[in-house]
């Protein structure tokens, strides 16, 4: 059986912020940040994951995390 937790180092606890970043070509020219993201990390060692805001459901996003 596989125990759930941070990848890197086993911790239980996550955080999670939002984040936008500038695509390629004429948007990053322009500054527009139309890429939306949310970041999951491990409280405990910083370990950080990406998941496309527009794709992902919040509810998963931490069993994503853990490997679920």
């Amino acid at each position: 059986m596989s125990q759930k937790g941070c990848v890197k180092c086993g911790g239980q606890e996550t955080g999670t912020k939002e984040v936008a970043m500038t695509g390629t070509g004429l948007s990053k020219f322009l500054d527009v940040q139309h890429n939306q993201f949310v970041v999951v990390y491990c409280k405990n060692c910083g370990y950080s994951e990406f998941y496309n805001k527009n794709s992902s459901k919040a509810s998963n996003i931490i069993d994503l995390f853990f490997g679920g």
